[in-house]
């Protein structure tokens, strides 16, 4: 029994080392107000737009999303579905 609990501790301690931080220092967070009416019109309902941000990495606008298990970042995407992204990929 105690050996389980070794071998579950043990996971826990290697798999916290996966985590990675929800945002990264070089993406900053588009200020509310200026977001671009555009992207707001083009937004699918339910996404929240007070904190949103344009990742580096894609060019893309991300949202937050606070779920009820964890809270991270989902892209921005419009009706059907799509990306809403500042450059074409």
């Amino acid at each position: 029994m105690k050996s389980l609990a070794v071998i579950g501790l043990s996971a826990c301690v290697v798999l916290a080392g996966c985590v990675e931080p929800i945002a990264n220092s070089r993406d900053k967070p588009v200020d509310a107000a200026r977001l671009p009416d555009d992207v707001r019109a083009m937004a699918a309902p339910g996404q929240d737009l007070s904190e949103v941000r344009i990742l580096a990495e894609d060019g893309c606008y991300w949202y937050r999303y606070a779920g009820p298990v964890e809270t991270t970042l989902l892209p921005l995407r419009t009706q059907d579905g799509r990306p809403i992204c500042t450059r074409a990929q």
